[in-house]
């Protein structure tokens, strides 16, 4: 996760001619609809949008600023994302700091926001500099984001309301796919001894998900920082696996998995696999759906932590 924080305060010269050759035009488009008459609705990056068109059906056309494999939190909009915005009904925001490098292009865009992370209760980022912001990737819960479809809906049902029903509906089939990944995973980790219930990654993006399944949180950095991977972020991952006799360790598909791999070697533990957290792949990859990402890393923290890897 790159530091998207300090990036709020500095808005490049480029982004500002931008914004002041835009502005007036934008705010004059207003809304238009795609070529076959749906409105648009419009997210910032790929996982929200998968999310988004399970529970739109056929009602809407979902799009995604951000493309597949995109760093989310350090991406820098173009003039086509602008005037992709302009055209939209309704954007959809996760919220929680993640997306602060959009809002100031489509500040005075006339399209309306839905933050989909509101009603989830936050947890602070407990180290470094960002100490006590919120953890922005609340998404990694399905808990949370059956809030996130609740908010979809009834967006949705404003946005077109003739397909209400319809929309009502495919929340309820989705939400119950959602928790259905996170029953599976909760009764697979409960047969672990409570000091091995430990989720051990190099980044910090998982205390959603740990918090829910009852696991305990480790992790290298909190933050995805310029200067990764201090020796006594080692040591303390180090201390913490040794301590707990933790069976496994897992890094981030976006990251390095060079520092955890030290602490494989000085553990003795096994390095569990690659999770995935900020975007989806391609249809051919490991996870081209929300759902697949969700059930890969609940396949690979169960296998891992259990002892069941093949």
């Amino acid at each position: 996760m790159k530091v998207w924080f300090s990036r709020l305060r500095r808005v490049s010269l480029r982004a500002l001619v931008l914004t002041v050759a835009l502005c007036a035009t934008l705010t004059a488009c207003g809304s238009e609809t795609a070529r076959d008459g749906k409105p648009v609705v419009l997210t910032t990056f790929t996982v929200l949008a998968d999310i988004a068109r399970n529970v739109a059906g056929e009602h809407l056309t979902v799009e995604s600023i951000t493309k597949v494999g995109a760093e989310i939190h350090g991406y820098e909009p173009t003039p086509g994302d602008i005037r992709t915005a302009s055209k939209a009904d309704l954007i959809l925001d996760n919220g929680l700091n993640l997306e602060a490098w959009f809002a100031q292009f489509v500040g005075d865009v006339k399209v309306e926001h839905v933050v989909v992370s509101d009603g989830i209760t936050p947890i602070a980022i407990g180290e470094d500099a960002y100490q006590g912001k919120p953890n922005p990737h609340a998404w990694m819960s399905p808990l949370n984001v059956q809030i996130y479809v609740d908010n979809m809906v009834r967006a949705f049902e404003k946005l077109a309301p003739a397909h209400a029903a319809d929309f009502r509906a495919n929340g309820d089939a989705y939400k119950a796919q959602l928790q259905q990944v996170h029953t599976d995973l909760t009764a697979t980790l409960s047969k672990l001894p409570p000091n091995e219930r430990a989720l051990v990654t190099c980044e910090g993006a998982f205390s959603y998900l740990a918090r829910d399944a009852g696991l305990t949180e480790k992790y290298i950095w909190a933050v995805n920082a310029e200067q990764q991977a201090t020796p006594q972020q080692i040591a303390s991952a180090i201390e913490f696996v040794r301590g707990n006799k933790v069976p496994a360790v897992f890094c981030e598909s976006t990251v390095s998995d060079a520092p955890m791999q030290r602490v494989v070697e000085a553990t003795g533990t096994r390095f569990g696999g690659t999770l995935y957290v900020d975007s989806l792949s391609e249809a051919g990859g490991p996870v081209p759906t929300y759902l697949d990402l969700l059930r890969h890393d609940a396949r690979t923290i169960s296998a891992a932590l259990t002892g069941s890897q093949s």
